[in-house]
C-alpha cells in the first residue's frame, strides 16, 4: 500500500493537499523538494518517481498521520467503489440467471436496495480499515518488496495457499459467529435480506458485518510474510470473489470449491456453507450442503427439459 500511496501522492494528493491546505511558504518547484524527509524515503519504489512539483506545498506533508490517513480512506472507498460498480455490472449482465429476478422470494426492487446498502456501507469499512493500512505504510506489517526478500526459497509461492486457508478459516468462524442470535439481529441479518442474491448483493452488508469478515486480510500480514504485489493482487482476488459468489449461479457443483451456487444455499438455507473459497471447514464442522436448485429453479429446468425433448 505505501507504494500505491506514493503514486498517487505524486500524480494525485500533493496538488489536491496543496490547493485545500496550502503552505504560504512553499516554493513550487522540484529543485526544493528533493532529498527532503517528508517524502517517504524508506519506501522502495519498483519504479522511482520524482517528487511533483507540489510535495512541499502543503501544510499536510506526506508524512502526517492525517494525510496518510485521508488518503487511504480516499483510495480503499474509491477502490471498493470502482470494483463494485463495475464488477457487480458485468456480471450481472452476463453471467447471472436473469430468470431468478423473477423467482418468488426476490424482492420489489431488490437491486436498487442491494446498491444503496452497499454504498451506504462502504465509506464506514473505510474509515475502520484506515488503520491497517496505515501500520502497513509505517512498517509494522510483515510485508516485503522484492521476492529475493522473502523468508526460505519457495515461499513466492508457498504465501499464496497460506493466505487463501487462512483468510478461509478465519472467515468460516467470524461468519458463523455472527449467526449467534446475539448479534445476528444487529449486524449480519442485513444481508441476510437478499434471499435470492445478485452480485450487487455482495457488499450490501451491515458496515461492521462486512469490516468483521474482512478482518483476516488484514491480519494476515501481520502474522506471515507476504509480497507487496501479491497483496495487492490477492485484494484485487478477494474483492472479485465476493462479487463472483453472489451471482447466484446455479450450474456449479463442485464439491471443494465454495462457488456461487454453494453460497447461494447459505442464502436461500441460511445455516450452511459459511466457508469463503473452499468447503473444508463447513465438512468438518458439520454445515455443509451440496448446492441444488430449490424448488422454483426445478420447476424452470425440468420445463426447459421437457421442451427441449418436445423440439
Amino acid at each position: 500500500m505505501d507504494v500505491l500511496l506514493d503514486i498517487l501522492d505524486t500524480f494525485v494528493f500533493d496538488r489536491l493537499y496543496a490547493l485545500v491546505w496550502p503552505d504560504a511558504f512553499a516554493t513550487y518547484d522540484n529543485s526544493t523538494v528533493l532529498g527532503t524527509s517528508h517524502l517517504n524515503q524508506n519506501v522502495r519504489l519498483y519504479y522511482p518517481l520524482e517528487p511533483s512539483p507540489w510535495a512541499e506545498a502543503s501544510r499536510f506533508k506526506r508524512d502526517d498521520l492525517v494525510r496518510q490517513s485521508l488518503s487511504l480512506f480516499l483510495l480503499i472507498w474509491g477502490f471498493g467503489m470502482a470494483m463494485y460498480l463495475v464488477g457487480s455490472f458485468i456480471l450481472y449482465h452476463t453471467l447471472f440467471d436473469k430468470r431468478l429476478l423473477q423467482h418468488p422470494r426476490y424482492l420489489p426492487n431488490q437491486i436498487r436496495q442491494e446498491i444503496h446498502q452497499g454504498l451506504s456501507a462502504m465509506p464506514v469499512m473505510a474509515v475502520l480499515t484506515v488503520p491497517f493500512f496505515i501500520a502497513e505504510i509505517r512498517g509494522w506489517s510483515k510485508l516485503y518488496d522484492f521476492s529475493g526478500d522473502s523468508p526460505f526459497w519457495g515461499y513466492t509461492l508457498l504465501q499464496y495457499p497460506l493466505f487463501v486457508c487462512f483468510t478461509d478459516s478465519g472467515i468460516y468462524w467470524i461468519h458463523r459467529g455472527l449467526h449467534h442470535p446475539l448479534v445476528y439481529r444487529w449486524l449480519h441479518k442485513p444481508h441476510h435480506k437478499w434471499v435470492v442474491p445478485t452480485p450487487y448483493a455482495s457488499y450490501a452488508f451491515h458496515p461492521l458485518d462486512g469490516w468483521a469478515q474482512s478482518l483476516p486480510y488484514h491480519i494476515f500480514p501481520f502474522i506471515f510474510p507476504l509480497q507487496k504485489c501479491a497483496y495487492l493482487g490477492l485484494f484485487t482476488f478477494v474483492t472479485m470473489w465476493t462479487l463472483l459468489i453472489h451471482d447466484a449461479e446455479y450450474l456449479a457443483t463442485s464439491e471443494i470449491i465454495n462457488s456461487a451456487s454453494c453460497h447461494t444455499m447459505h442464502h436461500l438455507y441460511f445455516n450452511y456453507n459459511y466457508g469463503q473459497y473452499i468447503t473444508f471447514w463447513d465438512r468438518i464442522g458439520g454445515t455443509y450442503r451440496r448446492p441444488e436448485a430449490d424448488n422454483y429453479m426445478q420447476k424452470h429446468q425440468n420445463s426447459a427439459k421437457i421442451a427441449a425433448k418436445v423440439e
